[in-house]
């Protein structure tokens, strides 16, 4: 009997000691799960690079643009399928902020960060990048046409830049399929006020001015100076687009092909947000994350991943957005609360306008 006893208790012990962890093993890396726009990128070895310090594996949810992407996590947010949300911005923020989707969080880097992207977040989203969505012009086709380029909006307006018998000079995107689109749309509001922008958008559309559903049929079809072959030398798109027709040239160039017009009050200046999503069961990663987009690495990964700016100023910017990408020195504004309020409206009064 003692030795059954001693072999059962042999056993036992055995069994307890395959269960157990030895001092040699390591828990398997945290998932922590982001969710983006479709525009998003990130570099390898900086997604890495975080990974590493933390044991943590990092998970990118691609969800739409940002408007199905916003909806997206406010359709979940009671079962949130992400940690943290990158990618809305100032013309979205409000309706994000109203559904109480975001945990608040104050990352001790945003004392390096300007007050023009800080003022009146309150802790619930962090800045990440901005970029201005300006008219690009064909420089090609302005200097063979002898034409002035347009130094203001009301300039589109003239005989010169349109066509009232057919297609004119501007392309721009339909706001209620389009973030460009839309950022256009507020420009004109904010320069001709609620009672004046419809005015000026049926001047435009005496003018010729032709209008698709999105930026990629904009830019690489009607736009003259993407496909060669467009009928528009003039684009809605961003003002790091000239940066980008040189990086991506399919030979070296020394000049970019395009430009922006940056004049005062021509361009919309879209901020894009990260915010800490309620729910998440991983915040103290959530905050380390924020805190790393705000770092340097993750800063200077922006540009040539994006084509935005960083707003942190410690990050520096390549070659290329130093030569031939702009910023706008006065953007045209609008209050957050008020696009929040009106956006629909104002997309609804414009459609009936132009689309009929």
């Amino acid at each position: 009997m003692n030795k059954f006893i001693f072999s059962l208790v042999t056993v036992l012990l055995l069994l307890l000691a395959a269960c157990s962890p030895t001092p040699t093993q390591t828990p398997g890396p945290v998932t922590l799960t982001i969710m983006t726009h479709d525009s998003f990128a990130i570099s390898e070895d900086v997604a890495q690079a975080f990974e590493e310090e933390f044991n943590v594996k990092l998970v990118f949810l691609k969800s739409g643009d940002t408007g199905a992407a916003l909806n997206r996590a406010i359709l979940m947010k009671d079962a949130p399928e992400a940690d943290v949300f990158y990618g809305v911005d100032n013309t979205f923020l409000s309706r994000a902020v109203q559904e109480g989707i975001f945990e608040s969080y104050t990352s001790p880097v945003l004392a390096e960060i300007p007050e023009e992207f800080t003022a009146g977040l309150s802790g619930v989203v962090t800045p990440i990048d901005y970029g201005d969505v300006c008219i690009n012009y064909d420089r090609a086709w302005f200097a063979a046409s002898g034409l002035e380029v347009p130094g203001s909006l009301e300039d589109l307006t003239l005989p010169a830049y349109g066509n009232p018998q057919g297609e004119g000079l501007l392309v721009v995107e339909n706001p209620a399929t389009s973030s460009p689109g839309l950022a256009f749309l507020l420009a004109t509001i904010a320069e001709y006020g609620e009672d004046g922008y419809l005015d000026y958008w049926r001047a435009l559309k005496t003018n010729g001015v032709v209008v698709v559903n999105d930026w990629e049929t904009a830019y690489y079809t009607n736009f003259s100076a993407s496909s060669g072959k467009g009928l528009q030398p003039m684009v809605v798109s961003y003002a790091t687009s000239p940066a980008a027709e040189v990086i991506y040239a399919s030979e070296p160039l020394t000049e970019a092909p395009t430009a922006s017009i940056i004049d005062p009050n021509t361009c919309f200046r879209q901020i894009e947000y990260a915010g800490i999503l309620k729910g998440t069961s991983n915040p103290e990663l959530a905050q380390r994350f924020i805190d790393f987009m705000l770092s340097p690495r993750f800063q200077e990964d922006v540009p040539l991943q994006m084509f935005v700016y960083p707003v942190n100023p410690q990050a520096g910017l390549p070659a290329e957005f130093l030569r031939f990408a702009a910023t706008a020195e006065e953007p045209a504004v609008l209050d957050p609360v008020i696009i929040a309020i009106n956006r629909d409206e104002w997309i609804r009064e414009w459609s009936e306008v132009m689309l009929k």
